[in-house]
C-alpha cells in the first residue's frame, strides 16, 4: 500500500448544503480541500482518537473526531473503498476504523446526547441524526420544550429553520430544570452572537466601501462588530476565509479585503467581501483593551499592548492574529505603468484587477476572487468599442464567464507573460505576437485606428466580388463570344470610328469613359435579366422506379437488427428515443463488431452496382435520358437561331458602311451636317427597334447584338 490515499468527489455539510473537494490520507495528516472554497481542513495523525465508516445519504462516509473535541465528517465513499481505508488507518493512524450502523425507523422519541460540537439523538443505542451546535444561531426554552434555529445558507434550495424538543420534566433532581439545562448546553457550543464584554481594540470611523459608509470596528476576542449610524454587522472569525492587503494604483491608499463565507447580509443583498480603504499616510497610537500578561499569553508575540504605525497596518495585523490566517499580498506582476494592478471594467463599473500568486481578485464593485485552480482557461479578445484596448475572460470550471473590459492595449504583454508563467490555459493561443505587433505600432501615431476585424471583413468582401465578378464574366464568354463573328463587326466599327473622327484626345478619352459607362449599364441589365434563367432548369427529377434500390449502410443494417432489442431493453422508448439510443450504442461498439457491419455492407454495394449495370445494359432508364438529351438539343438549335439573327443584325449595321458613325461620335461632333441628321435619325430608329427586340428576346440576343 501506498504512502498516501486519495479520493476526488467527496462531500462536506456546510450548513445545509454540500460541498465537493478532495481528501488526502497520508502518513502525516488528513487534508480536505473544497473545490467551492478552496478552504483547507488540516487534521494532523497524532490527534485522531476516532474514525466511524457510516451509510449515509451519498453512499458512505467516514467520521473523524480528535482529541482536541473536533468532529470532522466526509461523504461520497463507495462501498468498495472500506477495506483499503481500514487497512491504511491501521497502519498509519493506530485508530481502527469501526461501522456504525445509524437508526432508520423514524421514531421521534430517543435519547439527547452532547458530544463535543455535536448534539446525538439516539433510538435504541443507535443514532437517529446529530446537530452541529456550530449551525445554531438561537435557542429559545418554553414550558417542558427547548427551541433550536440554524444559520441560513443561500446555497442551498430547501433550508432547516428550526427543531423543537420536547423534554419531558425530571424528578430525580428538582434544584435544576431539564429544560434550562438542555439550553445550556446547546448554547455553550452553539455559534450564538452576544456582546458580553470589552473590546479588544476600536477603530473609529473606518472607510469601507463594501458595505459603504463609515463604520467603528470594534474588535471581539471570537467575532468583527461593524457599528456604522444605518445598520450593524457582526461578523465570526470562523466565517472569514481569507485577508488581502491591496495598494492602490495611485500609490497613495491601501485596500485591506476580508473574504468571508457565509456572507454578511442585509435584507436580499448578500456581502461575500468586506472592503475597507485606507490612506497610506494616516498613522494611528493602538492600545489594546487587554493586560500584557495576557497579550503574550494569548497572541504569541504576534501583538502588543501598546502598539504604533500606519492605520492600515495595525488594522491588518491586528485582524491576522485574531482570525489566525495569512494575509494576501500582490506577487511579482508589475503593469506598464509600473504599478501592481490593471484598470478595468467589469459590468458596469470601473475597478483594478490584481494578479496574484494564486489567483485574480478584482475591486470593488463588484469584488471577484477567482483561484487559478478552478480557472478552466482565459481568452483574450479584442474591445468591442475601440482598437485601443482589449478584453479579458476568465472561463471557470463551473462554466461562469468573467470579462474584464476596456484594458489598455500596453498591458497586454505583461498580463500574457504572467498568465502564461501560471500555466493556464490560453483559448487563443497565438494571438500574443499579433497583438504584440499591433502594440509597437500603435504606439508611434495616436491617430492610427486601424480596425484588424474590419480588414479581414473588407478582404472576405473583395474575394467574393471578384468571385462575382469572373462567374458574370464566364457566363458572358459562354453565351455571346463568337469569335468568327462579332471580332470582324468590332473591329469594322472601331476602324470606322477612327477614320471618320475629326476630334481631340480629350474627345476620344471621353468617348472612351461614355463607352466604359455603357458597358456597365449594359452588364446591370444582363444581371437582372440571368436571374430569369433558373426557371426553365427547376424541375423536379424523375425517379427510375425500376431500377435497384440503394444499399443500406453498416449502421442502418446494424439499426434494423438491433432495433427490437432496444424495445424489449427499454419498453416504452418513443422513435426518436430508440434513434438516440441506437445512436450511443453504436458509437460505443468495438472496432471489430462495426467491421463485421461493415463488410456486410460492402457487400451490399457490391451487389447493388452488378444489379444497377445490368439493368442499365438491358435498356433501363434510356427513356427519361432520351427525353433530357432532346431537350437539350432543342435548346441548343434555338440559341444557334437567336445568335445568327444577332449577327445578321450586327452586319447590316455595320457591314461595308463607310459613312457609319456611332452614337458616342455624333454626341460628340461639333459640326452637324444634314448627312449627320440623318444618320443619327436612322441610328435612333434602329435602337428603338433593337429595344424592342430586346423586350421579346432573352439576355444572350442583347449583348451579342450590343
Amino acid at each position: 500500500m501506498g504512502d498516501t490515499l486519495e479520493f476526488n468527489e467527496i462531500y462536506q455539510e456546510v450548513k445545509g448544503s454540500w460541498n465537493d473537494g478532495r481528501l488526502r490520507f497520508s502518513k502525516q495528516n488528513v487534508v480536505y480541500k473544497s473545490s467551492k472554497t478552496g478552504k483547507v481542513d488540516n487534521i494532523p495523525a497524532g490527534e485522531l482518537n476516532l474514525a466511524q465508516w457510516r451509510r449515509v445519504c451519498l453512499g458512505h462516509g467516514i467520521k473523524l473526531g480528535t482529541s482536541t473535541g473536533h468532529i470532522y465528517k466526509y461523504d461520497g465513499f463507495r462501498d468498495t473503498d472500506l477495506e483499503k481505508i481500514s487497512e491504511f488507518f491501521k497502519a498509519n493512524y493506530k485508530v481502527e476504523l469501526t461501522e456504525k450502523d445509524m437508526c432508520v425507523k423514524g421514531w421521534n422519541w430517543g435519547t439527547a446526547k452532547f458530544t463535543g460540537p455535536l448534539l446525538l439523538f439516539d433510538v435504541n443505542e443507535s443514532t437517529a441524526f446529530e446537530v452541529p451546535l456550530s449551525n445554531v444561531s438561537q435557542c429559545a426554552t418554553g414550558k417542558n420544550e427547548v427551541t433550536l434555529e440554524f444559520h441560513q445558507n443561500d446555497d442551498t434550495e430547501v433550508s432547516l429553520m428550526e427543531v423543537r424538543f420536547y423534554v419531558p420534566p425530571s424528578q430525580a433532581d428538582e434544584r435544576q430544570d431539564p429544560v434550562e439545562a438542555f439550553a445550556q448546553n446547546v448554547l455553550s457550543k452553539a455559534d450564538v452572537i452576544q456582546a458580553t464584554g470589552d473590546a479588544v481594540c476600536i477603530f473609529k470611523e473606518l472607510q469601507c466601501l463594501t458595505p459603504r459608509g463609515r463604520y467603528d470596528i470594534r474588535i471581539y476576542p471570537t467575532f468583527l462588530h461593524l457599528h456604522g449610524k444605518t445598520f450593524d454587522y457582526k461578523i465570526p472569525y470562523t466565517t472569514v476565509l481569507r485577508l488581502f492587503l491591496l495598494p492602490h494604483k495611485d500609490q497613495r491608499q491601501m485596500f485591506f479585503v476580508i473574504s468571508l463565507d457565509p456572507p454578511i447580509k442585509q435584507g436580499q443583498t448578500r456581502y461575500h467581501f468586506l472592503i475597507l480603504l485606507f490612506s497610506k499616510e494616516e498613522d494611528i497610537n493602538l492600545t489594546l483593551n487587554m493586560s500584557e500578561e495576557d497579550v503574550e499569553r494569548r497572541f504569541e508575540g504576534k501583538l502588543s499592548k501598546n502598539m504604533s504605525g500606519s492605520l492600515y497596518e495595525m488594522v491588518s495585523r491586528v485582524m491576522k492574529a485574531l482570525v489566525n490566517r495569512k494575509i494576501t499580498v500582490p506577487g511579482n506582476f508589475q503593469g506598464h505603468s509600473g504599478a501592481q494592478c490593471i484598470t478595468c471594467s467589469y459590468k458596469a463599473s470601473s475597478g483594478l484587477l490584481y494578479p496574484l500568486e494564486r489567483g485574480f481578485i478584482y475591486v470593488h464593485k463588484p469584488p471577484v476572487h477567482l483561484r487559478f485552480e478552478e480557472i478552466s482557461c482565459v481568452n483574450f479578445a479584442r474591445g468591442t468599442t475601440t482598437t485601443r484596448s482589449f478584453d479579458f475572460e476568465i472561463e471557470t470550471k463551473q462554466g461562469n464567464q468573467y470579462t474584464f473590459s476596456s484594458i489598455e492595449r500596453e498591458e497586454y504583454g505583461k498580463l500574457f507573460d504572467f498568465v502564461n508563467a501560471k500555466k493556464l490555459n490560453i483559448k487563443n493561443r497565438g494571438f500574443k505576437e499579433g497583438m504584440k505587433g499591433k502594440i509597437d505600432e500603435y504606439s508611434d501615431s495616436d491617430d492610427d485606428q486601424h480596425d484588424a476585424y474590419l480588414e479581414r471583413m473588407k478582404a472576405e468582401g473583395k474575394i467574393r466580388e471578384e468571385g462575382n465578378d469572373s462567374d458574370e464574366s464566364d457566363g458572358e464568354s459562354d453565351e455571346s463570344f463568337n469569335p468568327g463573328e462579332e471580332d470582324d463587326d468590332i473591329a469594322e466599327e472601331y476602324d470606322s470610328n477612327a477614320s471618320a473622327s475629326d476630334s481631340s484626345d480629350e474627345g476620344g478619352e471621353s468617348e472612351d469613359e461614355s463607352a466604359k459607362k455603357k458597358k456597365a449599364k449594359k452588364a446591370k441589365v444582363v444581371k437582372e435579366k440571368k436571374e430569369r434563367k433558373p426557371r426553365k432548369e427547376v424541375r423536379p427529377k424523375q425517379k427510375d422506379t425500376g431500377g435497384p434500390k440503394r444499399p443500406m449502410s453498416a449502421y442502418m443494417l446494424w439499426l434494423n437488427s438491433s432495433r427490437e432489442r432496444i424495445k424489449s431493453e427499454n419498453p416504452g422508448i418513443s422513435i426518436t428515443e430508440i434513434s438516440k439510443k441506437a445512436g450511443e450504442m453504436w458509437r460505443q461498439l468495438g472496432r471489430e463488431e462495426k467491421e463485421e457491419w461493415e463488410t456486410k455492407a460492402g457487400e451490399a454495394k457490391r451487389q447493388y452496382d452488378k444489379a444497377k449495370k445490368e439493368y442499365k445494359e438491358s435498356g433501363g432508364g434510356s427513356t427519361s435520358s432520351s427525353k433530357k438529351e432532346s431537350k437539350k438539343s432543342g435548346g441548343k438549335k434555338e440559341e444557334k437561331k437567336r445568335k445568327s439573327a444577332g449577327g445578321d443584325k450586327d452586319k447590316e449595321r455595320g457591314g461595308g458602311n463607310d459613312s457609319f458613325k456611332s452614337r458616342e461620335f455624333i454626341e460628340t461632333s461639333e459640326s452637324s451636317s444634314d448627312s449627320d441628321h440623318k444618320s443619327k435619325s436612322k441610328r435612333k430608329k434602329e435602337s428603338d427597334d433593337e429595344e424592342e427586340e430586346a423586350v421579346s428576346t432573352p439576355a444572350s440576343s442583347e449583348e451579342e447584338s450590343d
